[in-house]
Order: structure tokens, then C-alpha cells, then sequence
């Protein structure tokens, strides 16, 4: 059933705890009140948010000057069974978490080292969501959504959403609504190959090796917890949007310019941390070049602060709002192009509000 309140302050609906109000807000528990609320916004010209769980959003203090649908859909079943591949259907408003977790103790690998992350499970393809060396669409085999512009539900397989990193058809465009994701998990006691060389140390294993489906949940959230990154709130250092910046992908000029910085700044024998990508291509860390740029943890800019724990995290640790927020954000992004001439992108969706 979906229930109508006006003027609800969205900073409790977002990890951050920013945001002014909502000139309306529905809490859609079905997905017929999904497109039902949605339709009746698009039908009377009224802007709209879709709402999962707020970690991935910076809200404006002025709020939203719309419809909010708040996506409270819950269900999860095994549609079929491919050998030893398992496809699981999972409704949008189900706490991603609560279903990494469910997979571990089920015996179903693929999402064990995405432990720990906050928001619900339609969030996940339209970030791409990844972590410790697994990304969403690795598993994703389709999206159910309702297309706004069709005016129907539609499916779209894994080609169709355009997966790329932290990236996908849904991501920057208002188009989609999603409904429910399929995954693709393998019956297995074991994880998937361990691909991220922190989470490796930390099992003391090597790269490559596999480890009890619990062994890696346990340890992906021991990682996630020294970083601030699994949602407490007795620590101030979780009241963020999880990584503010997404690390930065170089072509071979940018890479050149970043390389005469670093060696002009810190030294001819520094190095900076780079990983190859599709082309030519190379990521770089952007919590390497926030760090070396002079932006140490605990930094803060007014009430805003970045996180005592982890470079890539900003906070809202009480008292800060927004506009706080984005202050802060932008002295690092700038602070950053200014001292190695690379642009650092935000990461989280921004709701009436620019940086």
C-alpha cells in the first residue's frame, strides 16, 4: 500500500543525514504502487525521486520540490537453476546487505566481497555497484524497470545496461525505475577467486586463491569497518555517502601530465598507484591523489569533515549541512586538479544541487 505524507525532511532517509523536505512522499511497498506513483508524477508534470536507502545521495538543505517515491518493495526467490549456476530474483527495496548475507548462508557465491554495503538492492546496477574485486555485473543477468518514457515495465539483459565502472544505462538519467535485478550465483562452500590484494593480505591468502564464502564476508566487513564504511551510528565517520570520488581513469596524455606533477611535487623516484584498464587506459587512486594533494584524514572545512578513517569519505559528523558538505568537496576536487591536474568526478547522485 502506498502511503502520501507532504513536507517530509529527507535527512533521514539518507546516510548523510542532509536534506531538506519533500514537498510530497510515498512509501511504495509494491511494485503496482511503484509505477502507480510514479505515472500519476509523470502525469502531472511533477519532478521525481526515486528513493532506495539514501547512501548514495547528496540532497539539497532546500529539499526536493516534488514526488518522492520511497521503494519499500521486499521479496527475493530462485527463478531457476543452470547446473550449478542459481538465478535469484530480488525485488528493489530489499537491504542489499541482508541479501549478501542470505547468499553466504545459502552457499551462494558472487557477492560475498559487496558485504557491508549500505543502500537496497536497486541501487546496485544503477552504480555498479563493486568492492574487494567483485562488481554487480559480474552477476547481473537483467533488470526489470519501468521505463518512463515507454510508459511500461520493461527487461533489460546484461548488454543492455551498459555496465561499465561505476556506470550503466541508468546512471545520470531519469529514464528507469527499477523494479527487481536477476543475479546469477554458483552453489558453492567456496568464494570466487580473491582478485583484491588488500582483502588477499588480510585472509592471508594469494590473489587467485579461494576461501570459505564466510571467511570473506567476515573479512571484507573487518576491512569495511576500519574504514568507516559499514553504516554505526555510535561513529560519526559512517555518516557519509561511502566514497565521495570515484577513481579516475587516464588516457595516455593524462596520464603523462600526472606523471611530470608527481615528479615535479614529490620527487623523480615517487610513484603513485595505477591499474590497467580496457585500451590504453590506466585508473589511478583517487585516495592516493587526495592525500598527497595535503587533504589527510579528519580534514575539515567548517562542520564538514573527511573521514578520520578513509580519504575518500566525507562526512557529516553533526551540524553540517549540505551546502557544508559540498564546500568541502569542492576544496578537495580542486585542491586535487590544482596540485596533479586530474579532475576527480563525485561518485554519489546529486539532488538539486551541483558541485
Amino acid at each position: 500500500m502506498a502511503v502520501l505524507a507532504e513536507d517530509v525532511n529527507l535527512a533521514g532517509y539518507t546516510t548523510l543525514r542532509l536534506g531538506g523536505p519533500a514537498r510530497r512522499f510515498i512509501e511504495a511497498t509494491t511494485e503496482a504502487d511503484v509505477v502507480a506513483a510514479v505515472r500519476k508524477a509523470d502525469d502531472g508534470g511533477e519532478p521525481i525521486l526515486v528513493l532506495g536507502g539514501g547512501s548514495n545521495l547528496v540532497v539539497s538543505d532546500d529539499g526536493f520540490p516534488g514526488t518522492v517515491v520511497h521503494v519499500g518493495t521486499r521479496g527475493t526467490e530462485r527463478v531457476a537453476v543452470e547446473g550449478d549456476r542459481v538465478l535469484v530474483r530480488v525485488q528493489a527495496g530489499e537491504d542489499w546487505d541482508a541479501f549478501a548475507a542470505r547468499c553466504v548462508t545459502d552457499g551462494l557465491a558472487g557477492v560475498e566481497c559487496l558485504s557491508g554495503i549500505p543502500g537496497r538492492v536497486g541501487a546496485t546496477p544503477i552504480q555498479n555497484v563493486g568492492a574487494y574485486g567483485q562488481d554487480v555485473s559480474e552477476t547481473i543477468v537483467e533488470v526489470r524497470a519501468y521505463d518512463r518514457r515507454a510508459r511500461a515495465c520493461v527487461t533489460l539483459d546484461r548488454d543492455a545496461c551498459r555496465f561499465t565502472y561505476r556506470h550503466s544505462v541508468f546512471k545520470g538519467s531519469d529514464r528507469y525505475v527499477v523494479l527487481d535485478v536477476t543475479y546469477a550465483l554458483h552453489e558453492a562452500e567456496e568464494s570466487q577467486p580473491v582478485a583484491y590484494a588488500e582483502l588477499a593480505r588480510k585472509l592471508g591468502v594469494q590473489p587467485g586463491d579461494r576461501v570459505t564464502l564466510k571467511e570473506a564476508r567476515d573479512a571484507v566487513l573487518e576491512l569495511r569497518r576500519g574504514k568507516g564504511m559499514v553504516l554505526d551510528a555510535s561513529d560519526p565517520d559512517t555518516r557519509s555517502a561511502g566514497s565521495f570520488f570515484t577513481n579516475p581513469i587516464l588516457d595516455p596524455g593524462m596520464l603523462s601530465e600526472l606523471e611530470r606533477r608527481v615528479a615535479d611535487r614529490l620527487g623523480l623516484d615517487a610513484a603513485f598507484p595505477r591499474y590497467p584498464e580496457t585500451g590504453d587506459r590506466v585508473k589511478t587512486s583517487a585516495a592516493w591523489l587526495i592525500d598527497r594533494a595535503g587533504f589527510a584524514k579528519g580534514h575539515a572545512l567548517g562542520p564538514a569533515r573527511i573521514s578520520t578513517k578513509h580519504t575518500l569519505a566525507l562526512t557529516n559528523p553533526g551540524g553540517a549541512g549540505t551546502a557544508d558538505l559540498l564546500a568541502l568537496a569542492r576544496e578537495v576536487r580542486d585542491g586535487v586538479r590544482d596540485a596533479f591536474g586530474v579532475e576527480l568526478v563525485n561518485e554519489p547522485v546529486l539532488v538539486g544541487v551541483t558541485l
